[in-house]
């Protein structure tokens, strides 16, 4: 099922800004409701875990130490299904990494939510598609590994 190429990716040493990481389970995924701040951009939004490099992180590495910063989950590499390459949210100029991953229910249950972001909750992927409170590069994102995973 894994996209070998995409999961390549995360292991590759290369320049990249930032990773975000749709977890799924069934037919939910985890969304992260951003901070009600005019400084930030997309505030009060719906989005996904993940966030900017840091040193000289892989792929991998960056989105495994988001994902415990701002949830204290262990990302395990088998969670990962699919990762794709994409223009960066912030910065056309520079590339940002996609990347689609499991949870279970026993992960949710166990989330020690961060100090970033207002609130965490498991949304159908249907409404995270539709909702115009979710960031629409990410909601496009989410479309492209769907497409594909059919």
């Amino acid at each position: 099922m894994a996209d070998a190429e995409g999961l390549d990716l995360l292991h590759t040493q290369m320049e990249f800004s930032g990773c975000k990481i749709a977890l799924l389970s069934d037919d939910k995924l985890l969304t992260i409701l951003r901070d009600n701040i005019s400084s930030i951009p997309w505030p009060n939004m719906w989005e996904l875990p993940g966030g900017g490099r840091e040193d000289e992180e892989t792929p991998f590495e960056c989105v495994q130490r988001e994902v415990f910063e701002e949830l204290g989950l262990k990302l395990e590499e088998a969670d990962i299904l699919w990762a794709r390459e994409y223009q960066g949210m912030l910065d056309p100029d520079k590339t940002s990494i996609f990347i689609v991953g499991t949870i279970t229910q026993e992960d949710f249950a166990s989330i020690a939510f961060g100090d970033e972001g207002q609130a965490y909750q498991m949304m159908d992927v249907s409404q995270f598609l539709a909702d115009e409170k979710v960031i629409p590069q990410l909601q496009d994102r989410l479309s492209d590994y769907l497409e594909v995973r059919v």
